[in-house]
């Protein structure tokens, strides 16, 4: 960046593994975002900003540019079902029975795949449902006033 001619802050590069390289994953993060606009816009298509950067996100989060691809997906996820859903399912799942690997189903791909609830987002609370049946068990509606007094208990 400081070779005599060339404003540092104007140049840019398309080459992510460079990027990465001489300024660094952040760097490389921004990058990718660039470039990912710049071809869907040359293409005549409009993505959510912060979708191209969850994308950007997965690919440097280990502190190196992976790629999304069968490989790439390999050095992020230990999970045989996340790795299963991407490329070569039979052997995915094949090398995991032979090799005795289990499966914590803890990723989004995996829950999917179970059909469970995922732990995050709203999927994370655990909220009690009360049917109008329990509610009227809990307070009894013999006065207007007792029914009154009760009500704070309800929400204890």
């Amino acid at each position: 960046m400081g070779i005599v001619g060339i404003d540092g802050r104007k140049t840019t590069s398309n080459h992510i593994i460079e990027v990465q390289e001489v300024v660094g994953i952040e760097a490389a993060r921004r990058s990718i975002i660039n470039e990912i606009q710049y071809t869907m816009a040359s293409h005549g298509m409009t993505i959510d900003l912060r979708h191209m950067m969850l994308l950007a996100d997965l690919m440097t989060f280990k502190g190196e540019i992976l790629g999304i691809t069968r490989h790439g997906i390999q050095k992020m996820k230990d999970s045989v079902l996340m790795l299963a859903s991407f490329e070569k399912t039979a052997d995915h799942l094949f090398n995991a029975s032979v090799n005795g690997r289990d499966d914590q189903i803890q990723g989004v791909s995996e829950c999917i795949i179970m059909g469970i609830p995922m732990q995050i987002g709203t999927g994370i609370l655990k909220v009690r449902q009360r049917s109008y049946d329990n509610f009227l068990a809990i307070v009894p509606l013999t006065t207007a006033s007792s029914a009154r007094e009760s009500l704070p208990m309800l929400f204890s």
